[in-house]
């Protein structure tokens, strides 16, 4: 059980430092105007990817039973316009921004990743960078 908490101190940790990169940069990142349309991700030809450590945070921070499986190519974690998880949502939904510069958020996306990885070498738990909307449990990671 320490070892979660410590993956989760540390996801915390990456977060922050995106936020931070996200604030910093907010010409090419863009601004959340929480419109929602984001959500949508068949819109934006657009799907969300996690990693096992997101998941595991994810996972302990809305507890296992709440977990919902994308079944549209809306969120299902979106409710009348509204997230309903945005204090522990994803990377992928931290960078993306419906008008804010493709290249800067490629460029962030993977070097979050590399942060996921290195974490996940370190636990040496195994690395897997799947879509969202097939996930219904942690396990599915593992």
């Amino acid at each position: 059980m320490k070892r979660n908490e410590e993956i989760i101190r540390r996801v915390e940790a990456i977060y922050k430092w995106l936020d931070e990169q996200i604030s910093a940069h907010q010409d090419e990142a863009g601004k959340c105007e929480a419109c929602g349309k984001c959500c949508d991700f068949d819109t934006f030809d657009h799907r969300l990817f996690v990693t096992t450590p997101e998941m595991i945070y994810f996972t302990e921070k809305i507890g296992s039973k709440n977990l919902k499986k994308m079944t549209t190519g809306r969120c299902s974690y979106q409710v009348e316009g509204k997230c309903t998880v945005y204090p522990f949502r994803f990377a992928g939904c931290r960078i993306f921004f419906c008008k804010g510069d493709s290249r800067f958020q490629s460029d962030l996306t993977e070097a979050v990743i590399k942060k996921f990885k290195a974490l996940c070498d370190e636990f040496k738990i195994p690395y897997r960078y799947t879509e969202a909307g097939t996930l219904r449990r942690l396990e599915d990671l593992l």
